[in-house]
């Protein structure tokens, strides 16, 4: 499978008063059939792709699928097989962030109310990188919710990989050979001194984390402690181990050249480029799941210009 995709991230700025709508940036809303040609001039079948969620969820139980319909519809006819992405980097203003609780069961309704429209469509990614969502919303403070401490990431964190497994679920019920491709950062922090390996030693296990909550795999003895620490309780830490559904799932991993970090011993980071690579990175996610994988984002930089 060789897929290329038409981004429909959404996050807000400004605390909630700006959204950067990547389909809207692009066009996509008024050239969609010019995209769709483009992908089928290039030869490829299959597309990353999905409604833009804030203007197809508007409240509870209520959906406006007018724009999905014609542009799933066209992609079926033209036998271009999406891998539907549902939510990526944003939620309707309703909802407003990643710290509501309510999220995940919010979002496993729409993933149910989905599937049953679109019964011919087997592959998702329910929820896009929620390691860079959680870090970028409230870890960073640059999205969304707009945080900067530990508590408030690992809550964007819990919700987030809740509501992609419970979507999984409501998904599964309606599409029994559904195939979940998960689109996760590959990360790897590197030790710049001796006073650095501890703080390196951390960030190597936090990457991790919303990886091993969504396959159902205990997390090591110091992240646990960590996210107890942060607002994780016990039981909503084995709600993960108890919902495995790793069976059904492909690990798909993003690497980009700003994905591999050097750490400093005051425990600030900076790009380190391309050290260890694709491949040494991703045998190291693969060695810790097992799973099939497939490289699902990446970036070329020639001169100063990326793609």
């Amino acid at each position: 499978m060789f897929a290329t995709g038409i981004e429909n991230s959404i996050p807000t700025i400004d605390h909630g008063k700006t959204r950067i709508d990547e389909m809207a940036v692009c066009g996509h809303y008024e050239r969609w059939r010019e995209d769709f040609d483009c992908v089928q001039e290039i030869g490829i079948n299959y597309l990353r792709y999905g409604p833009p969620i804030y203007r197809t969820y508007l409240a509870p139980n209520k959906f406006d699928w007018e724009f999905t319909d014609l542009t799933f519809g066209e992609l079926k006819r033209r036998e271009i097989t999406p891998i539907v992405d549902l939510c990526h980097f944003g939620v309707p203003d309703w909802i407003e962030n990643f710290q509501n609780p309510d999220f995940p069961r919010l979002f496993a309704d729409y993933c149910g109310e989905f599937a049953e429209r679109f019964p011919w469509v087997q592959l998702y990614t329910p929820i896009n990188e929620m390691f860079i969502c959680a870090v970028f919303s409230a870890k960073y403070g640059w999205w969304n919710e707009q945080k900067k401490d530990d508590r408030s990431f690992v809550t964007a964190l819990k919700h987030l990989v809740k509501a992609n497994v419970m979507g999984m679920i409501e998904i599964l019920k309606r599409r029994h050979d559904a195939i979940f491709i998960q689109s996760e950062s590959s990360e790897y922090y590197h030790a710049d001194s001796p006073g650095a390996i501890g703080r390196a030693e951390v960030l190597n296990q936090m990457r991790f984390l919303s990886l091993d909550l969504n396959y159902g795999r205990r997390v090591d003895s110091g992240m646990y402690q960590y996210l107890l620490d942060n607002g994780m309780t016990r039981e909503e830490y084995e709600w993960f181990l108890e919902h495995r559904l790793k069976q059904h799932c492909i690990f798909g991993n993003d690497y980009y050249q700003l994905n591999e970090h050097r750490v400093f011993a005051d425990g600030h980071t900076v790009a380190a480029g391309e050290t260890f690579g694709y491949t040494e990175i991703t045998r190291q996610y693969y060695d810790r799941y097992g799973l099939p994988v497939m490289h699902t984002e990446t970036n070329l930089w020639e001169g100063a210009h990326g793609d």
